[in-house]
């Protein structure tokens, strides 16, 4: 995809699905502290988004559900913006 305005998007939105995937994978490990580097800057980056849908979907037995909702949000709107993209090309 050659398109200026969506390839960057595109990329921020994998990124960044990386960063929640390695959050996600973290929070496995109890003996991490959050506040300290680099945990606190990765918190930092995606907590406030995950927190959007932590509103929406309270943790269930323990089990925080929410990122499940958070990475689908992100497939939709990453496929949104493909779709858009090629009907502007």
């Amino acid at each position: 995809m050659s398109n200026p305005l969506f390839a960057p998007l595109l990329m921020f939105i994998q990124i960044y699905s990386w960063l929640l995937i390695a959050r996600v994978l973290l929070t496995w490990f109890p003996q991490i502290d959050w506040y300290n580097q680099p945990f606190a800057a990765l918190s930092q980056v995606t907590d406030p988004y995950l927190n959007l849908f932590r509103n929406i979907i309270p943790p269930l037995g323990g089990i925080d559900l929410s990122p499940i909702l958070a990475f689908v949000t992100l497939n939709v709107v990453s496929g949104l913006l493909v779709n858009v993209a090629r009907l502007m090309a």
